[in-house]
């Protein structure tokens, strides 16, 4: 059975390091200490004021594409998951494809804010399995919400931080490795408690939206904070059921980490030591739908996951979107 495999991964994020120190002095308090304690993020990148969201998926594309010894030309599709995006229309995978020169690839952006990822490795999978016509696919998670925060905002603008990660899926024929399951779930009652709220048909930019910060993102409810450990628990018994294994027979867990305490609770549930959970947090903050690519990528180079090794992919966003899925890489 034809079946889609990870070839390559490939990880950017944008030169300007930002510390915690800096929050201090712009907000005139201590929130070094708490972010580190109960986060762990000492530092984060930022995109230069000319830097977009294109520009960073680019960067982390030509890595992949080095990575696996492809030349753009060879890529049949282009999927990119942001939800912030080069344009409202038209999508940013578009400006990617013409930038790399992958003229032959179709393209499309996927959002389901930072859920995005895992989301579009599943759609990937299924391309490759379904359509002999699909060989290999870039697959970028990227991220630039520096661009969309209130610099008063504490709860956010100590918190999100930009960058990209990529995969590059290739066909594989009666293969042993690639894709094994996946699933997507959805809340969608929590739609309006957190998120970039002007912008779109619901709300277009006016005078009125401006003043009101309605097109920069904004936590409008606190979310139980049992809800992505609960969720993320239930997705992985959901594939190892069907797979027919246990959490043990993971290599590596790859959650989306915007708390580092929600991915602990999780392992902990399932009886998994926390090294488990490859985390990157600590030196790139929080960047959505780019960081399970980008922390991947990040475990790759210092080998925490080698072929062979059976690795999950849980992504959550806003939404709130669910996603996951098993890869044996």
């Amino acid at each position: 059975m034809r079946n889609a495999v990870i070839a390559s991964s490939g990880f950017y994020a944008p030169e300007r390091v930002v510390p915690n120190q800096y929050f201090n002095e712009l907000l005139g308090e201590d929130v070094d200490t708490w972010l580190v304690q109960n986060l762990t993020i000492r530092e984060r990148r930022w995109a230069k004021p000319d830097e977009s969201t294109a520009d960073l998926v680019v960067q982390a594309a030509q890595d992949a594409l080095r990575s696996a010894s492809l030349s753009p030309e060879e890529l049949d599709l282009i999927i990119v998951a942001t939800d912030t995006p080069e344009y409202i229309s038209p999508s940013t995978a578009s400006v990617v494809q013409h930038r790399l020169g992958a003229r032959k690839a179709g393209t499309f952006d996927i959002n389901a804010a930072c859920a995005g990822f895992v989301t579009a490795l599943d759609v990937a999978s299924k391309f490759i399995r379904a359509d002999e016509r699909y060989e290999r696919i870039l697959v970028v998670g990227a991220y630039a919400m520096s661009k969309y925060l209130d610099p008063r905002d504490k709860k956010t603008v100590t918190l999100f931080a930009d960058g990209a990660g990529a995969m590059i899926l290739s066909a594989e024929e009666n293969s042993s490795r690639g894709y094994l399951a996946s699933e997507l779930l959805t809340e969608g009652q929590y739609h309006d408690w957190m998120g970039i709220y002007a912008g779109g048909t619901h709300q277009p930019i006016t005078p009125d939206a401006l003043a009101r910060k309605d097109h920069l993102l904004k936590f409008v409810r606190k979310f139980p904070k049992e809800l992505n450990p609960e969720m993320w628990t239930r997705m992985i018994r959901n594939l190892c059921e069907r797979l027919k294994i246990q959490p043990r027979d993971v290599a590596q867990y790859f959650f989306t980490q915007i708390n580092i305490n929600s991915i602990w609770e999780t392992l902990d549930r399932l009886g998994e030591p926390r090294e488990k959970a490859h985390a990157i947090m600590d030196r790139f903050g929080y960047t959505g739908s780019a960081c399970i690519p980008m922390a991947f990528h990040d475990a790759v180079e210092k080998g925490k996951i080698k072929r062979g090794d059976l690795a999950m992919f849980i992504g959550s966003g806003g939404g709130l979107a669910f996603a996951s899925a098993a890869f044996r890489y």
